[in-house]
């Protein structure tokens, strides 16, 4: 009987806040963003950022899985706790194995079919605690009996493309992400959500511990480096990116959509949090990640003078992830907004054309100049935010 008691679950409250165990949960999707990161920076190519990109799908359904669990149930209580951090050990595995997601390194074990196998591991914990808290509810067990082919198609194709190499590799692991994805955009809308708010709060952290990683790569880039000035107004710069790009989330953006979250009910409070939280999110962190390799190539340009002036421009890929990945971050803001809050924000669309459109121009830069120009585009679309619907959000946030 007292086993039964500590295995039991226990609802999330209505007005719950996020649990340690859950930001126990995403220190290893930091330490696995950090490994996404360093796969596209050791060959920055078409190739290989595409790879990133699509492991990061892979590792964000992952982690979505377990924010709806924790959204239901306490993530630090009984048969949760157990399966929470028996999921975040197989994510751990995952995150360790991203070097070798495509292409196995010599020697140990193969690398592409242990990322699956890990992968697979994940999903399953989360079915299985699923049914066990579904239990008394029919409605909510068909979803999950109605998402259970989508899991099952993600992994059976990705261990099809451990088996394979180059294009059809890469076509396995699409039709495994358009297997979980479209798998569950119709599978319907019978899920449960329990807390709007913790459901904001899970995924604006989320988004934290992303710019955090950014951050992270400003240090790493020059972390072996002797320090000069140049590699101090490009590490401020690169912060002040980082923060221009939290302002854009939290100033007053997840503010708007929360509160129509909250007056939503059925089926559009569940449309909400699959369309704004599990799916726009997504990009936002694929954008903040392919902004962290190009502040981590710009750092290192300006600081090592053996092999870079602080003339040469930035160019290549880590050219285009820099403003292309700023301008991905804020496209999802814009469509998170859009749908969330039906508010189309009309100068920060503007402004992904204006980061795009200067990405040729940017090309025959020094790259601290680079670095300068993002740095005041962004900034200028703030303070405009600020000024003209300075009203509007000082309602909104107070």
């Amino acid at each position: 009987m007292d086993l039964t008691r500590r295995l039991t679950t226990r609802p999330t409250e209505e007005r719950a806040s996020v649990s340690p165990l859950e930001l126990f949960f995403d220190l290893v999707f930091v330490f696995a963003l950090t490994r996404v990161t360093d796969l596209i920076a050791d060959d920055p190519s078409g190739r290989t950022l595409l790879h990133g990109v699509l492991v990061m799908a892979v590792l964000w359904w992952s982690w979505v899985g377990y924010s709806w669990l924790a959204n239901l149930v306490r993530a630090d209580e009984g048969a949760v706790r157990v399966v929470m951090l028996a999921a975040m050990s197989a994510m751990f595995i995952v995150a360790l194995t991203i070097p070798e997601a495509f292409d196995d390194l010599p020697g140990g074990l193969d690398g592409p079919v242990v990322f699956a196998v890990g992968y697979f591991v994940v999903r399953v914990l989360h079915i299985l605690i699923f049914l066990v808290i579904s239990r008394d509810d029919p409605q909510l067990r068909g979803q999950v009996m109605r998402f259970v082919p989508s899991m099952f198609i993600g992994t059976t194709f990705l261990l099809i493309a451990s088996q394979l190499t180059g294009p059809w590799q890469t076509v396995m692991w699409f039709l495994a992400l358009a297997g979980d994805y479209l798998g569950t955009l119709v599978g319907g809308t019978g899920w449960r959500l329990r807390s709007v708010s913790h459901f904001a709060e899970r995924h604006g952290l989320i988004v934290i511990v992303a710019l955090g990683e950014s951050i992270v790569s400003i240090g790493i880039g020059v972390a072996s480096l002797p320090i000069t000035w140049a590699i101090i107004v490009a590490s401020l710069l690169g912060l002040a990116v980082s923060s221009l790009l939290w302002w854009a989330y939290f100033d007053v953006t997840s503010l708007m959509v929360e509160h129509a979250f909250e007056e939503s009910a059925g089926d559009r409070r569940i449309r909400i949090a699959q369309r704004c939280y599990s799916y726009a999110h997504l990009p936002m962190v694929i954008g903040i990640v392919m902004l962290s390799l190009g502040l981590k190539k710009i750092l290192y340009y300006v600081g090592d003078d053996n092999h870079h002036r602080l003339t040469d421009p930035l160019q290549g890929w880590p050219l285009v992830t820099l403003y292309g990945g700023a301008a991905l971050y804020l496209a999802a803001l814009v469509y998170f907004k859009l749908y969330g809050a039906g508010s189309l924000s009309l100068i920060r669309t503007a402004t992904v054309v204006v980061l795009f459109a200067l990405i040729p121009v940017a090309w025959h830069l020094p790259a601290l100049v680079t670095l300068g120009l993002l740095t005041v585009v962004l900034l200028a679309l703030i303070a405009y935010e600020m000024l003209r619907y300075a009203e509007r959000r000082r309602r909104i946030r107070h």
